[in-house]
């Protein structure tokens, strides 16, 4: 969230960086309705100055003796100054309600390193990695969707079966690839970057929500339930606000959490996008890595928590590029964001895998995250940062696709081996006749197909 002091010194600034954000949003309605609350304020300082003055004049009325008539008096005008108190609390609530609603529905500003632009193709590529892995995948690569259906690894259909579009069965080493690639991100991250495994609630209630910026914004892409409990769009919400509303001690930061949970988003705006395969699923498993720091120790912790990402990537050795977004494509929340995005060689894209987001104080002043950096200061809001380190789905994709082999087989990265008692390929599911699931369809598809683009 925004902070009110900050709009009310410097609203040209405040204004400008919203605008580079491509959004036609002002802070011209939240200025006037400052200014009506200030005024109300100002009001009200001064009646209570005069009921202060009034009950010093009752007591010494009362000490002196005086006529009941003109002690009655004071006391009427005393009750009378409560209530227009009273109607001015009142007031000032209801504009404060407001005030507070706006403030919850303007975004954040962009960082001056965020690049000017409007859309994703203003985005700045930073760097490539892993190209020559690209040319061990045949030309006759299938997209994953078709190479894990008919191999019996995913079964699309099923999932709709037993509950809607865009949930997915997996099956056989289809499934206990995704728990592979879970167990081997987690373990990863845990060697290399000093993080602290965390296994939050998968039910998450209002105000965390509202304190990493899915509510009231997103609502409408949430799962809830009746009790207005919401499923978890992503670790970054129970994680995160495990020290709202605290003051944490400096020493305890920076504080480092990695956290595997299924994430739910009802994906309201991306009605036809990538509707396909496990690109864009309304249950996804995803590990994801948040970090809470200090402003100081914050530039070197996201520079690292990008690198942590990175490297599940280059040990999978799947090929990707880092992308720095412009201000008009960064989310709601982030002040800066770089996403990594896998080669899809059957689809002949990359596609989002991770979005590493710094979010300066926008998340910790809705959460109400602070520390004290030293016994005697005041106390001070902390920066959240976070990225998925990674989502777990797309990487299974980009396994099926970019270790097909030229036989119709998929190979396992060598990082995975080690899970599968050193197996080379993935093993076909076998049907209940006995026969593997791929066919000769796969065959007369490997011969025919070109790549999907």
């Amino acid at each position: 969230m925004l902070d009110i002091k900050l709009i009310r010194q410097d609203a040209t600034q405040v204004n400008a960086a919203l605008a580079r954000r491509n959004d036609a949003l002002n802070i011209n309605a939240l200025l006037e309705l400052d200014e009506s609350r200030l005024a109300l304020l100002t009001q009200e300082e001064t009646l209570r100055s005069q009921r202060n003055g009034l009950n010093k004049q009752l007591a010494d009325l009362k000490k002196a003796g005086a006529a009941q008539d003109a002690v009655q008096a004071v006391i009427d005008a005393t009750r009378d100054i409560s209530a227009q108190i009273k109607t001015l609390e009142s007031q000032k609530d209801a504009l404060d309600a407001q005030q507070h609603a706006i403030l919850l529905a303007l975004p954040n500003l962009p960082h001056p390193q965020t690049p000017q632009g409007k859309t994703e193709a203003d985005n700045v590529e930073l760097k490539r990695w892993g190209d020559e892995f690209k040319t061990r995948v045949p030309e006759n690569a299938l997209p994953h969707w078709d190479i894990g259906t008919q191999n019996g690894w995913l079964d699309f259909e099923r999932g709709v079966k037993v509950s809607k579009s865009r949930f997915t069965t997996l099956r056989a080493e289809g499934a206990k690839l995704s728990r592979v690639l879970i167990q081997f991100m987690l373990e990863t991250h845990l060697n290399h970057g000093d993080y602290e495994e965390v296994a939050p609630p998968f039910l998450v209630n209002r105000a965390a929500m509202t304190g990493t910026s899915q509510l009231p914004k997103f609502e409408a892409d949430m799962f809830a339930t009746q009790d207005d409990l919401f499923l978890t769009p992503t670790a970054e919400v129970p994680v995160t606000n495990l020290y709202a509303d605290e003051i944490l001690d400096a020493s305890q930061l920076p504080l480092r959490f990695v956290a595997h949970t299924p994430c739910f988003r009802r994906e309201a705006g991306s009605a036809g996008q990538d509707t396909r395969g496990l690109i864009r699923q309304h249950q996804f498993d995803k590990v994801e890595l948040v970090k809470i720091t200090t402003p100081e120790q914050a530039d070197a912790e996201y520079a690292r928590l990008i690198e942590d990402a990175e490297r599940i990537l280059q040990l999978l050795e799947l090929p990707y590029r880092v992308v720095q977004l412009c201000a008009g494509d960064l989310g709601f929340a982030a002040a800066r964001c770089v996403d990594l995005e896998v080669w899809m060689p059957a689809q002949g894209v990359y596609r989002e895998i991770s979005s590493c987001s710094h979010f300066d104080v926008f998340q910790a002043r809705r959460a109400n995250l602070k520390y004290r950096p030293h016994a005697e200061a005041k106390a001070e809001l902390l920066h959240t940062i976070n990225g998925s380190g990674l989502a777990v789905g797309r990487t299974l994709a980009a396994i099926l696709e970019n270790y097909q082999t030229a036989d119709g087989r998929v190979a396992i990265p060598a990082a995975l081996k080690p899970y599968f008692k050193q197996q080379t390929h993935l093993t076909p599911q076998q049907t209940a006749a006995g026969a593997s699931a791929t066919s000769a369809i796969t065959a007369a598809a490997h011969a025919t197909a070109g790549p999907a683009r």
